[in-house]
This record gives structure tokens, C-alpha cells and sequence, in this order.
């Protein structure tokens, strides 16, 4: 079922605000706490507005090694999980302490494949949530580095804000970067690129636009950031990617405001089950059918097989 697509966020209740490795530690220096204390402050503001928020933050692999003292990040498996746990410790605090001058809590929530794509931990991880958010706390959301694998890895934190969106209901995902937003060429290696303030997240030629991957800190890119779009779409919600250096820039965009690039939706909202099944990173699975159901179908093969070949010979 289609409904028509929203112009902006204004009417919005239930944000869902993803930020990356780049902002959270300031390009891999540090946690940058003046950035945490300008979006908290900005979601101080939101919840007197009567609009929720769930925070999906990037960060602890970043973290962790700044800590360690490693000059880049690790490939090996083993010591990117080492270094997500030293460094969520960090994350956890720093936002602690960012929303406390605000009178409000945190909580912090890592999340795993299996917490998503199985039906009762799925459940569980969406009544903690709303519970969470109807006692006025904000939950940081990360996924699990410390124990995912990449059989198991959900990816990247876009598609986990996309995954929460689904799994809380909420009206839209924010995706705060490093960059304007999404642009009709790479604007790096072209200076007339044009920054696209408002696209359909079905759009066809959404891909190509979004070619390239993400920073050395991060890993993700604007292509992560538009197919987030697109399963975030899926269930109805729109997604808006700016620039986290924008001034209030959650602020305005519950006014009403233009900021970076809105991905809207046409897909009118379906039932929970369904958007369950519809965000399903990794499928596996069986048919089972019984015996009248096998003949038919083996029957109907055969007659197809004998179609083509009388077709075939006449």
C-alpha cells in the first residue's frame, strides 16, 4: 500500500538518530565531548517538544584504539573485538555524562544479529526500548563488536539505525555524518556536484550517486547511508542524512527545516511481524511440504516440461 510521501519531519514523534565513528571521536582523536554535549542539549530539547529519541552511535572500535595507542585500526578479528570493549566504556561515559546536565538518563544497549533476526529476543529488544522511552530515558544503541563475527556482523551502524527504526516504529531515521548529504556526483572529485535536498528512497539511480566507501575511521559510506534509506523505507519511515556539524541541526529539522537530504517513503506502515521478516540482514531457512503438495507440484513441472516440448517439435 502506498501513502503519500512527507515533506519534512515537523510532525514527527519518534526519532531514531544514528551517528558515526568520525563525529563521535573527532575524526579518531578522541571522544569528541563537545559534539555529545551540543546533541544531547538539542535532544533536551526535542523531548520537551514531546518528540522521543533513540541514539545509534558508532564509535567503540575508534575509541578502543585511541586508548591502546595503536597508530590505525586493526584487520585482525580478534583485536577489533578487544578494542570495541575498552572502547565502549568511553562511549558509555562520555554520553553519561553529556545528557546529565539535562536531568537525563542514559542507557546503553549492544545489539547483535541473532538479537534481531530471532522472533523472541526481537520482541524483548522492542518492549526494553519503548520501555526505556516511556520513562523519559535515552537509549545509546551500538552493535556488539565484541562479540560479532562477520558470519553473524549486522555491517555497519546505518543499517543497524535502519534495523531499530523498523523494530521501535519510529516516523524516521536521522543519519548525522561528516558530510552535506547525498549529492548527484562525488563532490570531491567534482565541484559542481549538486546536494539533492529531497529524493525517493526508491529512487533508481540512488546507487550510483552514492558510489565510495567511508573514512578510514569509519566504515561506512554514502552508499550504507542510502540502502539504510532504503530498508528504513520499507516500514514507512522516512530518513534524513546532514551533516552532525550543523549547527541545531536535529532542532530544525523538527521545525520543519531543509537540512541535507530527505529520503522519503511511499510505502504506507505494515504490521510488526512483517517488518520483522522485512529486516532480515542474513536468510537461511527451509521450505517443508507435504506429500499432496509435493505431487502437485510435480505434476505441474511435468506438464510444463511437456508444453515446452510439444512446442518445441511443432
Amino acid at each position: 500500500m502506498m501513502q503519500k510521501a512527507i515533506e519534512n519531519l515537523s510532525q514527527a514523534r519518534l526519532l531514531v538518530v544514528k551517528v558515526g565513528s568520525s563525529l563521535v571521536t573527532a575524526e579518531g582523536r578522541g571522544i569528541d565531548q563537545q559534539a555529545l554535549a551540543q546533541w544531547a542539549a538539542q535532544i533536551a530539547q526535542l523531548n520537551k517538544r514531546g518528540v522521543q529519541v533513540i541514539f545509534v552511535s558508532s564509535g567503540a572500535i575508534a575509541e578502543g584504539i585511541k586508548r591502546l595507542g595503536w597508530p590505525r585500526r586493526p584487520k585482525a578479528l580478534n583485536e577489533l573485538q578487544a578494542a570495541a570493549a575498552v572502547g565502549q566504556m568511553g562511549i558509555a561515559q562520555a554520553y553519561e555524562n553529556a545528557f546529565a546536565p539535562h536531568g537525563i538518563n542514559t542507557a546503553q544497549i549492544l545489539l547483535t544479529h541473532e538479537d534481531l533476526s530471532n522472533r523472541t529476543r526481537y520482541l524483548n529488544a522492542r518492549s526494553t526500548l519503548r520501555t526505556l522511552l516511556a520513562h523519559g530515558i535515552v537509549p545509546i544503541i551500538n552493535e556488539n563488536d565484541t562479540v560479532t563475527t562477520d558470519e553473524i556482523k549486522l555491517g555497519d551502524n546505518d543499517t543497524l539505525g535502519a534495523l531499530v527504526t523498523n523494530l521501535v516504529e519510529a516516523d524516521a531515521l536521522v543519519i548525522l555524518t561528516d558530510q552535506q548529504g547525498l549529492y548527484d556526483s562525488d563532490p570531491r572529485k567534482n565541484p559542481q556536484a549538486r546536494l539533492i535536498n529531497r529524493i525517493a528512497a526508491e529512487h533508481p539511480d540512488l546507487e550510483s550517486m552514492a558510489g565510495g566507501v567511508g573514512s578510514a575511521v569509519g566504515t561506512g559510506g554514502m552508499y550504507t547511508k542510502v540502502t539504510a534509506a532504503k530498508r528504513a523505507a520499507l516500514s514507512g519511515a522516512a530518513t534524513v542524512v546532514a551533516s552532525g556539524r550543523e549547527p541545531d541541526v536535529l532542532v530544525r529539522l523538527i521545525q520543519g527545516d531543509a537540512v541535507g537530504t530527505l529520503f522519503t517513503s511511499e510505502h504506507s506502515r505494515i504490521n510488526a511481524r512483517k517488518q520483522w521478516l522485512l529486516g532480515q540482514v542474513q536468510l537461511s531457512g527451509r521450505v517443508v511440504v507435504d506429500e499432496g503438495a509435493a505431487r502437485a507440484v510435480a505434476e505441474q513441472q511435468a506438464g510444463t516440461s511437456c508444453t515446452l516440448s510439444s512446442r518445441a517439435s511443432w
